[in-house]
């Protein structure tokens, strides 16, 4: 091997090095995060509130209003036709 192609080598594996080590460290702050989300359901749910519909109205918080509301109004359709 040539100095040359030696040196690209050693460049291109330290930038990759640099991107794993990134990436390893984003996971590391992922899982840190999913643990004080779950402190926070253990919490809520230590004071009464149902964790269940939490995340559900957490997911719905996440959702686009108009998509939303067409849903809903598919629903109340379909619930209305089975007499619920």
């Amino acid at each position: 091997m040539s100095d040359a192609s030696e040196t690209s080598y050693r460049v291109t594996a330290d930038e990759l090095r640099q991107f794993i080590e990134r990436y390893e460290r984003l996971e590391a702050e992922k899982k840190d995060i999913a643990d004080q989300q779950k402190e926070v359901m253990a919490e809520a749910k230590g004071r009464g509130y149902d964790t269940r519909v939490m995340r559900k109205v957490i997911a719905l918080r996440k959702r686009d209003k108009e998509d939303l509301a067409e849903e809903e109004a598919v629903l109340e359709m379909y619930k209305e036709a089975l007499g619920m």
